[in-house]
């Protein structure tokens, strides 16, 4: 990381070094507290969130999360959506020479089918709600074929499937059950479909003393009111937050959409006044959290 002009630049500088070092500072700040503070630096948050999944199975004793993640100093995050990966398997009768493809159907062609008709089906009657409370359904691998010649019988392809939280993992999937059977039926081919990932979607109850705490925190520094946020993503805190049956919300400095560009970088002055709102909202957290053990 680097510093030129006004702002810090490098990778991650944004997401996360800011969200998470102006958390460490603001930890560490904290003198005559009765409370306790854990500060955990979990790997894979990027990827399958091996390192939060390991934190759950401690089921450390713990009252409330803050997950370090680039919002803006003036919004909160309460909520992200659940996701469900799954691999699709179509399968045809048999293969054909590509000089004669009336002899059979190509699989690859029957899962480009099938998935279009699979993500319309899983997406419809959504048209009012919000992108925070769409479910979304995008299809992100295809693999198929076994020669340049010849019409492939087999395609596997991968859906990421996100959920808003006002469903769950268990009624999704029955939905995937029930469609990937009609499809297949009618369009007359075979098809299975595995789960690789599971995550259920999470939103902080709203009158949480994290999130007031936040809201008093963001107040003192800004003089505003923040923006509570619902994310179209999957994160760490979703795991916490249904594990552990706590309030959790995610919160940093920094501009989301700067994470993972060539010039990431994150204003300095942000970056501060991130710290300084950090502060303010753990001594407001204390004070909720014992007034409500009166």
């Amino acid at each position: 990381v680097r510093k030129e002009g006004d702002s810090l630049y490098g990778r991650g500088a944004s997401d996360a070094k800011a969200p998470l070092m102006a958390m460490l500072f603001a930890a560490a700040s904290i003198q005559n507290n009765n409370g306790t503070i854990i500060f955990v630096g979990a790997v894979d948050e990027e990827g399958n969130a091996t390192g939060v999944k390991n934190l759950v199975k401690n089921n450390m004793d713990v009252d409330y999360a803050v997950f370090g993640e680039p919002s803006g100093i003036k919004q909160v995050t309460i909520a992200y959506k659940g996701r469900l990966a799954i691999n699709l398997k179509v399968s045809v009768e048999d293969s054909a020479h590509a000089s004669a493809p009336w002899l059979s159907k190509n699989a690859i062609e029957e899962t480009m089918i099938f998935s279009k008709e699979l993500k319309e089906k899983l997406e419809s009657g959504q048209e009012k709600k919000s992108k925070g409370m769409l479910l979304t359904a995008t299809l992100t691998e295809i693999n198929g074929g076994t020669s340049h010649n010849v019409t492939p019988k087999e395609c596997v392809s991968t859906f990421d499937i996100r959920i808003p939280v006002d469903m769950n993992c268990k009624i999704t999937e029955q939905k995937i059950s029930t469609l990937v059977n009609e499809i297949a039926h009618r369009r007359k081919v075979e098809a299975y479909y595995s789960i690789i990932d599971e995550t259920e979607p999470f939103e902080a109850p709203h009158d949480s003393p994290i999130v007031r705490a936040f809201t008093l925190g963001v107040m003192d520094v800004e003089h505003t009111r923040p923006t509570l946020i619902r994310k179209t993503g999957t994160g760490d805190m979703n795991v916490i937050g249904n594990q552990w049956k706590i309030p959790v919300v995610t919160y940093g400095p920094g501009d989301p959409h700067q994470a993972h560009t060539i010039d990431e970088k994150v204003s300095i002055d942000e970056y501060l006044r991130g710290i300084e709102i950090l502060k303010k909202t753990i001594h407001h957290l204390k004070r909720l959290h014992d007034k409500n053990m009166e």
